[in-house]
């Protein structure tokens, strides 16, 4: 009997672990909304405390620094998070009429972007890039920034493989920026990005690492790219695996700097965000 109890536990731990998701806190609430890609299953899931016009977006499953993060946020200001799970891994990977198929959740919110990533692979069809388009739609459905004003997405990065200084002239990145502010005194993987130069403002005054998108990026399906076409101000806060406190320091400045525009339409019994009292965390 001991060893089926030790066995249910083990169990258990293992399957926290892989799930890697926070565990929802008292008075927390959730609402899921389900997306199938042909045998890839998706579930959006909105936790919600005190919703006061804070909304944020996870798109990766591999990338729970930034639920984390926004959880702390939630806790002691308020708001809401979508975190979108589907097994842990940082690709959509499915399969179709017997032929695999790979595609980043972050390269599915353009017709011309999926197009474009899936003839990059040994195979496409119009069946299976309607269901993709599909998906990104109902993202952005649940997530609704019509409601919102503005989409702020969190993101997680690995140690040294990408960062601020991937959007320098002579860079990879360098033709998707228009701006590149960086303070040297942050850890370069640690970032901000956004699609409006009033926002690029507001973060280089607060000193912190942040790329405005140029105008004339490309088209790659990605959300910063839709939010930009439908003129939705966008802002992706983005650090490396584990900097949980700094997410959450970047994170404040988003709000204060969507705040600071106009940009949260509702705003009514928005708890006290003097965070001074809070624990440490």
């Amino acid at each position: 009997m001991f060893k089926i109890i030790q066995q249910i536990i083990l169990a258990f731990i293992v399957f926290t672990a892989y799930a890697q998701h926070p565990p929802v806190f008292s008075a927390m609430t959730t609402d899921s909304s389900f997306i199938k890609v042909a045998n890839l299953n998706i579930n959006l899931v909105k936790y919600s405390y005190k919703p006061n016009g804070i909304r944020f977006l996870v798109v990766h499953d591999n990338e729970d620094t930034g639920v984390k993060a926004g959880f702390d946020y939630i806790r002691w200001s308020g708001g809401e998070l979508i975190d979108s799970q589907y097994g842990g891994a940082r690709d959509y990977v499915f399969n179709y009429m017997d032929d695999p198929y790979r595609i980043d959740p972050n390269a599915i919110y353009t017709e011309k972007g999926v197009n474009t990533r899936l003839k990059k692979s040994a195979y496409s069809s119009n069946e299976v890039e309607k269901m993709i388009l599909n998906a990104g739609k109902q993202i952005v459905d649940f997530y609704n920034p019509k409601e919102t004003g503005y989409i702020l997405t969190l993101h997680n990065n690995a140690d040294g493989g990408f960062g601020i200084s991937s959007y320098l002239p002579g860079y990879d990145l360098s033709s998707t920026a228009d701006s590149v502010y960086i303070n040297f005194q942050m850890d370069g993987d640690d970032l901000v990005y956004v699609t409006e130069p009033r926002l690029f403002t507001s973060f280089k005054k607060a000193n912190v690492n942040v790329i405005l998108q140029s105008k004339f990026v490309e088209n790659d399906g990605s959300l910063s790219v839709y939010a930009m076409q439908e003129k939705i101000p966008y802002i992706n806060v983005e650090v490396q695996h584990g900097h949980q406190n700094e997410n959450l320091r970047l994170i404040e400045l988003a709000v204060a700097a969507l705040k600071e525009h106009g940009l949260i339409k509702n705003t009514m019994n928005t708890p006290n965000e003097n965070l001074t009292n809070k624990p440490t965390q």
